[in-house]
Formats: structure tokens, C-alpha cells, sequence
């Protein structure tokens, strides 16, 4: 199986709740190919001249797609923009910017290419399955781009106070989602630790990993305050990509612990995560589990121990889920429903793939609530789920 060949194979648009009435900002439906939603918000707000706190996305889209979304930009806009990788059509006025809770979900339309005839003749008939009786909501690859090489988390080492540890991994190792410079620069990091002014004068730029290495050429053991210089924007990406693992440790330990032996199971993030048939059948359909947070409240008595369990192996207790070390950067509160069932869903007949001769491809088209991923989705059908 393979997803993503060309950006053409992942389509996928936003549905958006619209604030009503106009307003001093103009309302923008993006189309981008091939580039983050980072990059164009940058692009935007370098082309209108605007500090990059008035151009304001709801969500962020992957780079390895075709992404069609909405974008607040403060004044009164052009009717159309256009850069490297993506269109911009003004589409109306709003009287606030943009926000998450603007996101009603979003419509994908998925290529799914190197297949066998059986497979491909069955994937139609598990989608329609999926949306009766659901899959678990994990969250997906995409999550983890923080992750080192070695599989440890940043987040991790943040609450664990473990500045110098986490300062490490944002200077001197690899994570998952690095660029090849700045993983170029983190390879030498790690060699040439402690030679502040060698580093500052290697790294990459514009990068903020400077503005840290200048501080340390001044202050050489402040890791605390030097990891704080860190942008806040990546400190939570950080906090947030470590939550929602263990949140997928909660989740699968919790539908082991109530359902028995799983059907099958999907990797995610390196770990191997169960599944179950008919989860819409044997679990409450609203069910939601909390994010882990010092505050979170967890009232089932077999939650509470999966949740004690995880965190235990973890070397970490509820208390210990704030980052006491950070000044501007926290883990977010909320929950999450354990049981995601796609919806208006729809399949193509199975077709020759001509990327892969004599193999097959089908497309899958289907809709999802926000924070869900259409990758798992698939994922999730052909591993038995």
C-alpha cells in the first residue's frame, strides 16, 4: 500500500463554520500544493507587508498534499494572491479572525496506490464498515514530527525538568520532522557540545536556534533560561506531541483492558496500537478520554489505572504534566473521542495503477472531524481494522 505517491493522491479541503457579517478582515480560501501552511501564512504576510500575526489559518495542513483551506488576514486584502506553491481568492469579510473552533472537519479524496487485487476489491467495503463501527481515534504520524531519532520525545525531557536533556534535543538532535540543514548542523551539535561560539557561528539561517546559541556563548550552563529562548510556537508543538502519545497509550491500554484481544494492529509513531471490531456497538458512542493534564479528571476506576499505568512506565505522575521549567509554553486541557467513525463516505472502483504495474489503486473519499487523520483511516482498514 502507498499513500501520497504524488501530492494529487491527498486531497484535502476544510469546513469551515464562517463568523457571520463583514468585517475588518478579509476572508481568504487557500489552495497549496507542496508547501506547509507555515510557509504560506509567511508568504502572505511577507507580500502584504503585515507582521505574521495578522494572517491567521485555523489549522495546519501537510506539506505533501493539496490542501484547499481558509485564512483571516487583518485590512482589506487584494482579490488574489499567488506565490510559490499556492493561489489565495479573497472570498468574503469577517469581523474576527479565524479560530480552531471555526473547523467543522475536513472532506478528503485519497489515492491509495500499490495494492493487490484483493485488496484493492476489499477497501471499498471496509470504508463503509469503518463509518458504521468505527476505528480509534488515535492520533497519527503526523503528530510526532518532534520525536528524536532515537524515539524520545522533547516534551518528555521537559517534564521531566530536564532543561539541558531538552535543549539537547533542540540543538543537537535530529527529530523526526527537521529539514536536512538543520539536521546537517544538529549531527556537529552533538559532537561539538559546549562550543557555543563554534556553533553560533555554523548554524543555520534564519533559524531561532541562534538566538539560544548566542545566549549560551554568554551564559554556558543556563540551559533552563537558554531553553526558554525557544520560539513558544515549537516549545508547545513539543508539549502537545508528547501528550498525544500518551494519549494513545491511554486510549489502547484502556481498549485492551475493556475489549479483550484486539483484531489487529496499526503502527503509529513506532508503537503498534490495537484494534477492535464494532468499537460503535460496544462503546459508548460519545465516549471521550482527556487529554493528559495536571487537571485532568479521570472518574472511571479502570481509566484511572490504565491512566496511572502509562504514566508510571513513563516515570511520570498527573502532577508532573505542567512544565514547570517553561515561561510561555503549556499543555493544552481538553479530551478526545476514542471511537472516530468517517463519514459520507464513498470508494471508486479499483482501477490499474499506472505507477505500479500490475498492481491497483482506489480512491477513497470521506469526511472527518477535526484533529482526525485520513492517513490513519486507511491505515486502519488494511491492518484489519
Amino acid at each position: 500500500m502507498r499513500l501520497k505517491v504524488i501530492p494529487e493522491d491527498f486531497l484535502v479541503e476544510e469546513q469551515i463554520r464562517f463568523p457571520p457579517g463583514g468585517g475588518p478582515y478579509a476572508l481568504y480560501r487557500v489552495r497549496k500544493r507542496e508547501v506547509t501552511t507555515l510557509e504560506v501564512q509567511a508568504r502572505l504576510a511577507r507580500m502584504l507587508r503585515l507582521p505574521l500575526s495578522a494572517v491567521v489559518f485555523p489549522a495546519l495542513k501537510d506539506r505533501d498534499a493539496v490542501a484547499v483551506q481558509y485564512a483571516t488576514v487583518r485590512g482589506p486584502g487584494p482579490d488574489r494572491l499567488s506565490g510559490p506553491g499556492f493561489t489565495a481568492e479573497r472570498v468574503g469579510r469577517t469581523p474576527r479572525p479565524l479560530a480552531p473552533s471555526d473547523l467543522v472537519g475536513n472532506r478528503f479524496v485519497v489515492t491509495v496506490r500499490d495494492l493487490s487485487p484483493s485488496e484493492a476489491a476489499d477497501l471499498g467495503g471496509q470504508l463503509r464498515e469503518a463509518a458504521e463501527e468505527g476505528i480509534p481515534n488515535y492520533f497519527d504520524d503526523q503528530r510526532f514530527g518532534s520525536r528524536t531519532e532515537s524515539g524520545d520525545f522533547p516534551g518528555r525531557r521537559i517534564l521531566r525538568r530536564d532543561a539541558e536533556g531538552a535543549l539537547r534535543a533542540v540543538l543537537a538532535e535530529p527529530l523526526v520532522g527537521d529539514p536536512a540543514n538543520v539536521r546537517a548542523f544538529k549531527r556537529e551539535a552533538a559532537v561539538r557540545w559546549g562550543q557555543w561560539r563554534t556553533l553560533l557561528e555554523m548554524a543555520p539561517r534564519p533559524s531561532n536556534l541562534r538566538s539560544v546559541l548566542t545566549f549560551l556563548c554568554d551564559h554556558p550552563t543556563d540551559f533552563r533560561r537558554a531553553l526558554n529562548l525557544v520560539t513558544p510556537r515549537v516549545l508547545s508543538l513539543y508539549l502537545t506531541a508528547y501528550q498525544s502519545f500518551l494519549w494513545n497509550r491511554i486510549a489502547a491500554g484502556y481498549l485492551q483492558a475493556q475489549l479483550g484481544t484486539p483484531s489487529g494492529l496499526v503502527e503509529v509513531a513506532e508503537e503498534r496500537l490495537p484494534l477492535f471490531p464494532a468499537l460503535s456497538r460496544r462503546l459508548p458512542a460519545d465516549m471521550a478520554i482527556p487529554l493528559p493534564h495536571h487537571r485532568a479528571v479521570y472518574s472511571d476506576p479502570l481509566l484511572a489505572k490504565v491512566v496511572e499505568d502509562v504514566l508510571q512506565a513513563e516515570e511520570l505522575t498527573l502532577a508532573d504534566l505542567k512544565p514547570r521549567i517553561l515561561r510561555r509554553a503549556y499543555l493544552p486541557r481538553g479530551e478526545r473521542r476514542l471511537v472516530l467513525r468517517p463519514t459520507d463516505v464513498s470508494a471508486s472502483p479499483p482501477a490499474p495503477d499506472e505507477r505500479f504495474p500490475g498492481r491497483q489503486k482506489i480512491t477513497l473519499t470521506f469526511a472527518l472531524p477535526p484533529g482526525s487523520y485520513a492517513t490513519l483511516v486507511v491505515r486502519c482498514l488494511l491492518a484489519g481494522g
